[in-house]
Parts: structure tokens; C-alpha cells; sequence
């Protein structure tokens, strides 16, 4: 397979700070606030682009095309049960790898209980063999921390490893990439685990940028993420007390203390809920701070 050095910028050396190397989750919408805060987002910095529903096909490609013209490196979402034929799958693929030259894609199963096309899930899709036909080098799949709501904890690691050694088989590099979470703590045992059952594949934990309160736990709640109150108040807050917003400050702080050789090649991935820019400048007054 690929060495992973090659696909992931900067995997061979640690993250110092802990926000190094870190990438950002956009929509198709989304264009004119990464362009805004581009300026203080390193070249080829990945940028995830979203599958979401009731999406034109070609307003993603326009944001991995911007991406790309913005010097950052696009990975764009496959959302298997969303995908409604094979060759909306293949023409959509074609279509990014064509015009914003694509090399990284994300697999997911996607919400709907029941698939719109032929795909039941993200290993449906990376058993076309369509991405290493499009000479795709790596694959993101999804990491739960905090458990899957529909699998067991067995059956999360089992699909885990099934999809890591299959896109390694394909020649492709696997990259897990997390679900955001609250619970740093959580987080590091779940890597130590990861790593005790064999998966060596890169990962970046997922982080929520700053936001109001209400809007952190709106997505928590809509996402299945843990958001109890003993959670809530290590990453620094009061659920009964909704007002103002917050940052990631404490919880990002805690990775960077925790984490260890053993926790293998590991990178921060940002969920910009409270604004692309809003993130990126967090990002910038928290390495400057440290």
C-alpha cells in the first residue's frame, strides 16, 4: 500500500502543538467562508466537503474545486444509502477526481434507515473497486468513540478492521476519522484500544469548533453524542446554563497533554459549527497562546 507519510501531510512527526496538521469539515455552502478565512489555513490543509441531502451533485464539486484553488487538499463525502445509482456514484466521483483533482475520499453509510440506490453501506462502496480506478490513494472511514447507536461495540471494531484491510488490499491508504465528541478522556482510551487490536491506520479526532452552547448541544443531540452534565463540564461548560459560547480550549488541551507514542499517528479534524472563520481563528489564538 501506499506509504501513509505520502497521503498524509506530516503523519511522521508529532503534532506540537496538538493543533498541527489539523483538517476542517465544510459544505457546499460554504464557499465564501472558507475562502474568508483561508488566509489563515496552511496550504494543503484537508478540507472535508459534506454530503447532505437535497444537495446538487455539482455544488459539491464546486466546493472541492474551490478547495483546491485555495491551495487546501478536498475530501469529499460519499454518503452510501443517499446514493441513488451507480452511476450517480461513479459520474460524481469522476466529476471531482476530474476537476478538483481529487486524491482522498470519505465513506460513510449515511442516515436514511433505508438505502435511496443500490449501496447499503460504506463497505458497498469501497467494494466497486471505483476508487482505485479513479487512482484515489486514501480512504476516511468513520471512527465512534463513543459507540455506534446501531452496533454493538464488537461489530463497530469488526467493520472497523474489515474496511481497513480492504482499502489496503485495494492499494489505497486507510484514515479513520472520528465523530466529534465532548469527552477527551473517552477519546484517548478509545485510541489506546484501537491501537491494542491491531488498527494502525492514521486517525483524526473529531472537534467541535467554537459555537454557542445551544448550538453545541443541538448537534450533539441530533449527532448521538454524549452531552451529560459530568462530560459537559470537562470541556468546560454548564448545561444549565445555555447562554454565551465555547470553545474547545480545555478539551483540546487535554489530547495534547494525553496523547502518546502509543496512541499512534493522530491529527485533530475540526467541525466548524460555529463558522469556518470563527474555527480558523480559534485555531490561530490557541497555537499562539501555547
Amino acid at each position: 500500500m501506499p506509504a501513509a507519510s505520502m497521503i498524509h501531510p506530516n503523519w511522521d512527526r508529532a503534532a506540537t502543538p496538538v493543533t498541527d496538521g489539523y483538517s476542517l469539515e465544510m459544505t457546499a455552502k460554504d464557499i465564501a467562508s472558507l475562502t474568508e478565512a483561508a488566509p489563515l489555513i496552511a496550504p494543503g490543509t484537508p478540507v472535508a466537503v459534506t454530503f447532505l441531502p437535497g444537495e446538487e451533485a455539482q455544488a459539491r464539486v464546486e466546493a472541492a474545486k474551490a478547495v483546491r484553488a485555495l491551495g487546501l487538499e478536498p475530501m469529499p463525502h460519499f454518503s452510501a444509502r443517499r446514493i441513488t445509482s451507480k452511476d450517480a456514484f461513479e459520474s460524481y466521483l469522476e466529476a471531482v477526481v476530474r476537476e478538483a483533482g481529487v486524491k482522498r475520499c470519505f465513506v460513510i453509510a449515511g442516515d436514511p434507515p433505508e438505502p435511496e440506490g443500490p449501496f447499503e453501506d460504506s463497505s458497498a462502496l469501497i467494494a466497486t473497486g471505483a476508487f482505485e480506478r479513479a487512482g484515489i490513494q486514501a480512504i476516511g472511514i468513520g471512527g465512534h468513540p463513543e459507540g455506534h447507536p446501531n452496533m454493538t461495540d464488537q461489530q463497530c471494531w469488526d467493520v472497523l478492521k474489515s474496511k481497513s484491510d480492504d482499502i489496503e488490499r485495494r492499494g489505497m491508504a486507510p484514515l479513520i476519522v472520528t465523530q466529534f465528541a465532548f469527552d477527551s478522556d473517552r477519546m484517548l482510551e478509545w485510541l489506546k484500544e484501537l491501537r491494542a487490536r491491531g488498527l494502525e491506520a492514521p486517525v483524526r479526532l473529531g472537534v467541535p469548533g467554537p459555537a454557542g452552547i445551544k448550538t453545541l448541544l443541538r448537534f450533539a443531540a441530533r449527532c448521538g453524542v454524549g452531552a451529560s452534565a459530568s462530560v459537559m463540564s470537562k470541556y468546560g461548560l454548564s448545561i444549565t446554563n445555555l447562554l454565551g459560547s465555547a470553545g474547545p480550549d480545555k478539551m483540546v488541551d487535554a489530547l495534547g497533554a494525553g496523547l502518546a507514542p502509543e496512541h499512534g499517528k493522530v491529527r485533530l479534524h475540526f467541525y466548524p459549527f460555529g463558522g469556518m472563520k470563527r474555527t480558523v481563528e480559534w485555531i490561530a489564538e490557541y497555537r499562539g497562546k501555547r
